[in-house]
């Protein structure tokens, strides 16, 4: 079951070249920040790219700070280095700004950079960095707060309120994955309740996700969205029982062709979301928000770099 959506052609790519000017800012904090921030700067200047200016950010909450500054001392292109949750947290200052948003995808799933199609090594990055194209794309909100790629509730914010950081930081996606093992056994399947505009509807659910672009942990989630759709997608794990949970994560990680037999989508342009009871949303990896919420789409938002 779908609820009836806004549809509209992929947006035209921007014709002008990539800014050879950036101001670089990294969050060494991340798994592989701190290690890759000096290789960064070199190759960016080695493929051409002038740095405006270069940060190794190792505080996450001065991080959106040093965009900002950056944003508004003029600098054409910035480029943030940092898992989801660094880019989700820094793109609110470049939206409707002339500046375009360049990714080094240095998290653990890189959800946002599988999603623009980029590389996930350093290297890599920086050559679409130096070579790609300008792309205008979408953001989803949520009661006003951008974010760039996907919102879950249900495991995702048990798991990362609670994942020891050091787990995450030197076992990468295994690490993740096993903290993940152990929160489901702990979890509860919760009341989901949306309006889309026409209808109420109301179901049991074991995760719900929000949708920008497709992929969240680093598993391509949904396939009927983009980050140039033009609308938002929640997408419900329906049922009570926890096996249906752990059968839509295997069969999508492995791209079944039943992978879409437990879920339910709704979409449009806003949709209001409660959880009985009241359940926390983990944005882009970061609790930040708490049901109920309304969750909209911003349109041709923000300008990146991508092949």
């Amino acid at each position: 079951m779908m609820a009836s959506a806004t549809s509209r052609e992929a947006a035209e790519p921007d014709e002008r070249p990539v800014p050879r000017q950036a101001a670089l800012i990294v969050n060494t904090h991340s798994r592989s920040g701190e290690a890759l921030f000096r290789q960064a700067v070199e190759l960016l200047q080695a493929a051409g790219i002038t740095l405006t200016s270069a940060h190794a950010v190792r505080d996450p909450a001065k991080l959106r700070d040093t965009v900002r500054a950056a944003v508004r001392s003029g600098a054409p292109m910035v480029i943030v280095g940092g898992g989801d949750g660094s880019l989700s947290g820094t793109v609110d200052d470049l939206v409707d700004k002339d500046c375009v948003f360049a990714v080094l995808p240095l998290g653990t799933a890189n959800s946002f950079a599988r999603t623009l199609g980029l590389p996930l090594d350093l290297e890599g990055a920086i050559t679409v960095i130096a070579n790609g194209r300008r792309r205008r794309i979408d953001l989803g909100m949520i009661d006003g707060d951008y974010f760039v790629n996907a919102a879950a509730i249900g495991l995702s914010p048990m798991i990362s309120d609670t994942v020891p950081h050091d787990l995450k930081r030197y076992l990468g996606r295994i690490g993740y994955l096993a903290w993940a093992a152990w929160c489901f056994i702990r979890f509860r399947p919760f009341r989901l309740i949306i309006d889309d505009g026409m209808s109420t509807h109301r179901l049991w659910s074991t995760e719900v996700r929000i949708f920008n672009g497709r992929f969240h942990g680093g598993v391509e989630l949904t396939r009927t969205t983009d980050v140039d759709s033009g609308d938002i997608v929640i997408q419900a794990v329906t049922g009570r029982g926890l096996g249906r949970l752990a059968w839509d994560w295997y069969a999508k990680f492995f791209k079944l062709r039943a992978r879409d037999a437990n879920t339910i989508e709704f979409r449009g342009e806003s949709l209001s979301l409660d959880t009985k009871p009241k359940h926390r949303i983990s944005i882009d990896g970061e609790t930040l928000a708490r049901t109920p919420v309304t969750v909209c789409v911003a349109e041709r938002a923000i300008e990146v770099v991508v092949p």
